[in-house]
C-alpha cells in the first residue's frame, strides 16, 4: 500500500466513525478559557528565542514512528513534485529542505500556489470532496476538524491540543493550540512559516472543506493557534506579514520585512 492509499484509508476510517457518531458530542478535549485570537506578535522575537534556534540543547527532539515517517515522506515528495526540484535528504529534514528550496526559487505568491498544489497531490481529491459533503460548516464539523488535527498532524506541527474559543457568541472546542511548531522551529524562519504554511493551509482547508480557518502564529514562543470557523484577516492587514524574522534565521527568506532585519 503506497503512502497516498494509506492516508486515504486512514481518512476513510475516520469518516466512517463520523457517520456512526454524527449526533454524538465530542468528548473530553482539553478545555481552556482563551478568547478569540485575532493577531500575532508584532515586535521582534525575544533574543532568547533567536538564541534557542542556535542552541542544540534547546531544540525539540522528535522520535517519529512509522506512521509519522510515512506521512512526512509523502508530504515531502508531494512538495518536491510540485516544485520540480528533488533532494536526497530523508525524514523531516527532507520536508524542510523542500520548503527552503521552494522559498528560494519562487516569490511569495508562487510559494503559496506551489504548496497548495503539493497538498492537492498529498490528499486524494475524492476523499476531500466526501468530507466536504459529510461535514458541512457546523459546530460539530469545526470541533471534529480540531480533534482530527491534534490526532493526525502532530508529526507535522508537533504536540498540540484542542482548546475552547468563542465563535459568534458561542463557546466551541474549535481551536487547536500548537505548543511549539515543529515546522517553525526546524526552519527558523518567519517567511517560511507565513508563505509556506499559514497562507496555503488557510486557503487549502477553506477551499477543500468549506470551513475557514485562521492560523495565528506567535513568533515569540513559536506556538500557534488554528481557529476553525474564523475567517483570517486579509494579507494587507495580517500582522504576520510585518513580523521581523529571527536574527538566527536559517533560510534568509524574504517577506514583508527582510529575514535578516
Amino acid at each position: 500500500m503506497d503512502a497516498s492509499s494509506f492516508l486515504a484509508h486512514s481518512m476513510r476510517s475516520s469518516l466512517s466513525t463520523v457517520v456512526r457518531r454524527r449526533n454524538n458530542t465530542i468528548r473530553k478535549p482539553p478545555a481552556c478559557s482563551d478568547s478569540v485570537v485575532a493577531a500575532v506578535l508584532t515586535t521582534r522575537p525575544k533574543e532568547s528565542i533567536a538564541e534557542e534556534l542556535a542552541g542544540k540543547s534547546s531544540i525539540s527532539v522528535y522520535k517519529d514512528n512509522w506512521f509519522d515517517l510515512v506521512a512526512i515522506n509523502h508530504l515531502s515528495q508531494s512538495v518536491q513534485a510540485a516544485t520540480g526540484i528533488r533532494n536526497s535528504k530523508s525524514g523531516y529534514e527532507s520536508l524542510v529542505e523542500a520548503a527552503k528550496v521552494a522559498s528560494q526559487n519562487f516569490n511569495p505568491i508562487q510559494q503559496k500556489e506551489v504548496i497548495i498544489q503539493a497538498l492537492e497531490r498529498a490528499f486524494p481529491r475524492p476523499i476531500l470532496s466526501l468530507i466536504k459533503i459529510l461535514l458541512p460548516q457546523s459546530k460539530f464539523a469545526r470541533e471534529y476538524f480540531a480533534v482530527f488535527t491534534t490526532v493526525f498532524f502532530a508529526w507535522l506541527v508537533g504536540p498540540c491540543e484542542v482548546r475552547e474559543m468563542e465563535l459568534n457568541g458561542r463557546r466551541e472546542k474549535n481551536a487547536v493550540h500548537i505548543k511549539k511548531c515543529r515546522f517553525l522551529e526546524e526552519t527558523g524562519c518567519v517567511g517560511l512559516c507565513v508563505n509556506l504554511c499559514k497562507m496555503p493551509s488557510q486557503t487549502f482547508i477553506n477551499d477543500s472543506f468549506g470551513i475557514p480557518v485562521n492560523m495565528v502564529p506567535n513568533f515569540d514562543d513559536m506556538s500557534c493557534e488554528m481557529i476553525f470557523g474564523q475567517d483570517p484577516p486579509a494579507s494587507t492587514e495580517d500582522p504576520a506579514f510585518y513580523q521581523p524574522c529571527y536574527k538566527q534565521c536559517k533560510a534568509k527568506q524574504k517577506h514583508s520585512m527582510k529575514c535578516s532585519s
